[in-house]
């Protein structure tokens, strides 16, 4: 049985979809392998960021885009934030909004 994804708001999908074209096409891909493995996805393709909160990696020739998602009860998958890495490390500012969408989402 797959695990549905969802998006936060439609900002989110938006965000994604203006990625680079070469990103959007590996996210597509990492998106498929999360419904069909859930929680089972791991690196290189998903990274645990700690308390319930993941990370989906997708790249291409043109740059590293990152998906911040979380689980729900029933085989529900929440991307509650995307952007295209521009440093090495996944800046705080961007770990603190996915924080926050999913407390929001966790705990109404």
């Amino acid at each position: 049985m797959l695990y549905q994804i969802e998006y936060f708001h439609p900002k989110v999908s938006a965000a994604i979809e203006a990625w680079p074209v070469d990103v959007l096409a590996d996210y597509a891909h990492l998106i498929e392998l999360l419904a069909e493995y859930g929680p089972n996805l791991r690196l290189p393709h998903s990274r645990a960021m700690g308390d319930g909160l993941f990370e989906l990696r997708p790249r291409g020739r043109s740059g590293i885009g990152r998906a911040f998602y979380c689980f729900l009860v029933g085989r529900r998958v929440v991307v509650i934030h995307a952007f295209i890495k521009k440093t090495q490390q996944t800046p705080d500012k961007e770990l603190k909004v996915a924080r926050s969408r999913m407390k929001e989402i966790v705990h109404g």
